[in-house]
């Protein structure tokens, strides 16, 4: 099992007071679908040793799609490190990085769920939630962040089955699972969606994961007026390019080590760099009054709306 640490150059005993980002292109890779983390060079970068907790979320309970890898691992981590119970969405495949994420928010002192599944089923997604309820007693947040998507050069090599896939992943997921949700959030809860910076520019070959991702800003702002008598917030978080395994399985290997090279800072995000913002939706102490926003995450890009 991969693991992580970010000791100092000059002392290994000491962690840097600054973080010290790759900059480095990784070399040419790809992965068969739906990838894993562990298998990535470099690994992302997810444990955050800079970020100190203050219990912003403590005794809370948190349910993230996608929080075997990615951002959705470095989100489960931020909010075990913040106090909160996590439940961890992932598809069988990925059983391996789901355990290391677990791995993960059991060192911070948080108890983790491990729920394999396929949220492109309706089913599984209410089941999903009833058994978080079950094992936690509550849901207090919803991070919707499993995402498919997939390189096509052109409208005519995007295949009816393709397209129904991303929207089932991307949109229908996101819809399941709020509703399923909505029965147990009580005032106070909130929902985090992930979306991308795709949403608002477009993707000349990710025609439909760019569609799905404008769809999920709209989710966002249209749930959010809807629930606001309700008192629960609706927010969306929408980076640019971080580096997780959607790449490397998504994309050509020389296109994978051009990932994030062309943005003013020159290099991917890393999922410990886009977590904190999914910690300042879900805590009332940071934003109390801000529901219905998009968030962009863009390493230095300053185009999104």
């Amino acid at each position: 099992m991969a693991t992580q640490s970010y000791p100092s150059k000059s002392n290994p005993n000491k962690t840097d007071p600054a973080p010290n980002y790759p900059t480095k292109t990784p070399p040419p890779q790809t992965q068969p679908k739906p990838g894993l983390e562990s298998e990535m060079n470099p690994l992302p970068m997810y444990l955050a040793p800079h970020y100190k907790g203050a219990d912003k979320l403590k005794d809370q309970v948190a349910l993230i799609t996608g929080g075997d890898s990615g951002i959705g691992r470095a989100v489960a981590v931020l909010y075990a490190r913040e106090g909160a119970d996590v439940a961890i969405v992932y598809l069988p495949a990925e059983q391996s990085d789901a355990e290391e994420t677990e791995a993960a928010v059991i060192k911070e002192g948080r108890r983790a769920l491990l729920l394999p599944g396929d949220v492109t089923s309706r089913a599984f997604c209410e089941e999903a939630v009833e058994k978080t309820v079950e094992t936690f007693g509550k849901l207090d947040i919803l991070v919707n962040n499993a995402a498919y998507q997939e390189t096509r050069e052109s409208l005519e090599e995007i295949s009816d089955e393709d397209w129904d896939l991303t929207f089932k992943t991307n949109i229908y997921g996101y819809f399941y699972l709020a509703k399923a949700a909505l029965a147990h959030i009580k005032e106070g809860g909130s929902i985090i969606n992930c979306g991308s910076i795709t949403g608002f520019e477009g993707n000349k070959t990710l025609i439909d994961y760019a569609t799905t991702k404008g769809a999920i800003h709209a989710f966002t702002k249209s749930l959010a007026l809807n629930l606001a008598d309700r008192k629960i917030r609706v927010n969306c978080v929408a980076p640019g390019p971080i580096w997780t395994p959607l790449q490397p399985v998504s994309k050509p290997a020389e296109e994978v080590a051009d990932h994030g090279q062309k943005t003013p800072m020159g290099r991917p995000g890393q999922p410990e760099e886009v977590a904190p913002a999914f910690v300042f939706f879900a805590s009332n102490a940071d934003s109390s009054y801000i529901s219905g926003e998009v968030l962009t995450i863009l390493g230095g890009e300053t185009r999104a709306a």
